[in-house]
């Protein structure tokens, strides 16, 4: 089995006339958190995208475990036990908390050991079960947003900046969540908060303009502020 969970190599994505990535390579290992952290507009979501099959990479490979899934349809990628988490995070607004989880199952049933445990992690969930997801807050639905990614056990999770728009103590909650969760499961987080990406990912991959442009450990780019500037335009100093 490699070390590797994931491997992008050499993606080339267009959307209509518009090259957006212009061959990203990416090695994402298996276990913990990885970012890939990048301005906006940087093409974290489109790599994200690509991955899971909903925009269709022009040239090269994406391999998951051993699976070729550069030409998969998304349900397929799914079923290999990859789950992902949109910016715009996916939720049915008129549906009911529990109705928006039984939509994330294989077969409509719960395992009631993981039910309970998404329940420790996130309890405004079991609060709110037979409420209407359209009226949870912001934090509320990012988080029934995540658990529905975990209602399965998955390999992979992608998760596309989760932070947006959310409060600081809401963070620090999706901070510890994301921990315990990551020790199960592999998550590649795009993001742009870099106090968040900071205190996840042991390893980071910067992305700009659709290329890659730096690879390494996230710790070595937490104390480089030089190195954060020239790539980011940001420092460990900002929220954004």
């Amino acid at each position: 089995m490699s070390e590797f969970i994931l491997r992008l190599d050499d993606v080339r994505t267009d959307i209509g006339q518009y090259h957006i990535l212009h061959g990203v390579s990416l090695d994402v290992p298996a276990g913990g958190v990885h970012v890939l952290l990048g301005r906006n507009g940087a093409g974290k979501t489109t790599t994200l995208r690509t991955i899971m099959g909903l925009w269709r990479a022009r040239s090269g490979a994406i391999v998951f475990r051993h699976h070729d899934i550069t030409a998969l349809h998304t349900s397929d990628i799914a079923r290999l036990g990859i789950a992902y988490v949109p910016e715009s995070m996916g939720i049915f607004a008129g549906l009911t908390v529990e109705e928006n989880m039984r939509l994330a199952t294989f077969d409509g049933s719960f395992d009631d050991n993981r039910l309970q445990r998404i329940f420790a992690l996130f309890p405004p969930i079991e609060t709110f079960w037979k409420g209407r997801a359209g009226t949870l807050s912001g934090g509320q639905k990012q988080m029934l947003a995540i658990s529905r990614a975990i209602v399965e056990q998955r390999e992979l999770i992608l998760i596309d900046e989760p932070t947006k728009g959310l409060a600081p103590s809401i963070i620090r909650a999706m901070i510890d969540a994301f921990r315990e969760i990551a020790t199960e499961t592999t998550i590649l987080l795009a993001a742009q908060n870099f106090l968040f990406a900071s205190s996840l990912g042991a390893g980071v991959t910067v992305i700009d303009d659709g290329r890659i442009v730096h690879r390494g450990a996230m710790a070595d780019l937490s104390a480089d502020k030089a190195l954060q500037a020239r790539l980011l335009s940001l420092s460990l100093d900002a929220h954004q």
